[in-house]
C-alpha cells in the first residue's frame, strides 16, 4: 500500500469520528480539497500521521478546533465579485422592493464581510427596516468574529474599490470607523444580521426566505452533499425567491433545476417559480 493511499484510509476514519464525536460530517467534502487541507494542516500540527493525531483530536476539544479552523474556507471580502452585487442591485432587489419584509439566508457567511456588504447594498436601495439576513457558517469562531464586524485597515482600500465598482451609491467610508489599524464596522450594519452556527451537511433548513447566497461553498462538496444542500435551499426558498451562488457553481444538471429560471446572464443567481395552479 502506498503512503497516499494509507493517507487516505486515516483520513475516512478520523472523518467518520469526527461526525460520531463532534457532529461535523466531512465525510462527503471532495477528496481532492480535503486531503489538501488535511496535510496542510498536519505540517503544522507537531504530529508525524494522521492516526498520531486522531486520539487527541477526539478527545481534546481545542486541538479539533485547529483542525476545524484547517478544513473550513474562511476567505472572504467585502463586495467581493463587485458584478455579482451590481447584478444584485439592478436585477433582484426591484423585486425585493415589493414585499413587506425580506428574509435573506447567507450560508457559508465565514467573517462576516459577505453579509455587511449585503447589508450596505440593501440599506442603499430604501430597504431599511424591511429586511433581515440571517447569516451562517460550521465554525463557530468565525461567527464570533463576524460578530464583532472588525477588519485590518489594509483592506479597506481594496473594500472600497469593490464597493465602487458593485454601484455603491454612498460614500464608503461612512460604514465604518478606523481606529488602530483597524476598520470598526457601524453598529447600524449589525442591527440587521443574526450570525448562526449552521452545518449544511447535517442541520435542518432555514424556513421561508425570499434569497438565498451560498457562494464558493459547494465546490469543495462531493455531488452527493451538493445535492442535499441545493435541497436544503429549495425547501427554505419562498416561490419567487432568488438563489445565489458562485462563479464557478450552477443548477445545471441538478434536481431542483427545472423549478428555477436564470435571472442574469452569465451570473448563477436564480429565481423560483412560482407553482402552476
Amino acid at each position: 500500500m502506498t503512503p497516499e493511499e494509507l493517507f487516505d484510509i486515516e483520513i475516512q476514519l478520523l472523518m467518520e469520528g469526527v461526525y460520531q464525536v463532534y457532529g461535523y460530517d466531512f465525510r462527503e467534502y471532495a477528496e481532492s480539497s480535503l486531503r489538501r487541507r488535511l496535510s496542510q494542516w498536519l505540517a503544522g500540527s507537531g504530529c508525524a500521521t494522521l492516526s498520531l493525531a486522531q486520539s487527541q483530536i477526539l478527545r481534546d476539544r481545542q486541538f479539533f478546533d485547529t483542525l476545524l479552523r484547517g478544513i473550513t474556507v474562511n476567505v472572504s471580502e467585502m463586495f467581493r465579485d463587485p458584478a455579482f452585487f451590481k447584478a444584485i442591485r439592478e436585477q433582484v432587489v426591484p423585486y425585493l422592493k415589493t414585499y413587506p419584509f425580506v428574509k435573506i439566508w447567507l450560508a457559508g457567511c465565514a467573517t462576516g464581510e459577505e453579509a455587511y456588504s449585503m447589508a450596505i447594498l440593501l440599506l442603499e436601495e430604501g430597504l431599511k427596516g424591511r429586511f433581515r439576513i440571517y447569516a451562517t457558517d460550521i465554525n463557530e469562531e468565525v461567527i464570533r468574529k463576524a460578530q464583532d464586524g472588525i477588519y485590518p485597515l489594509q483592506e479597506l482600500q481594496h473594500f472600497t474599490r469593490n464597493y465602487q465598482h458593485a454601484g455603491g451609491t454612498g460614500s464608503f467610508s461612512d460604514y465604518y470607523t478606523a481606529r488602530y489599524n483597524h476598520a470598526i464596522l457601524a453598529p447600524s450594519l449589525r442591527e440587521n444580521i443574526v450570525f448562526a452556527a449552521h452545518n449544511l451537511a447535517v442541520d435542518t433548513d432555514f424556513g421561508e426566505m425570499n434569497m438565498i447566497l451560498c457562494r464558493n461553498v459547494m465546490i469543495y462538496f462531493k455531488q452527493s452533499l451538493k445535492e442535499r444542500v441545493l435541497g436544503l435551499f429549495d425547501s427554505s426558498l419562498l416561490p419567487g425567491g432568488f438563489l445565489c451562488l458562485g462563479t464557478k457553481e450552477s443548477l445545471e444538471h441538478r434536481r431542483i433545476s427545472d423549478r428555477y429560471d436564470t435571472v442574469a446572464a452569465r451570473m448563477p443567481i436564480y429565481r423560483k417559480r412560482y407553482e402552476k395552479k
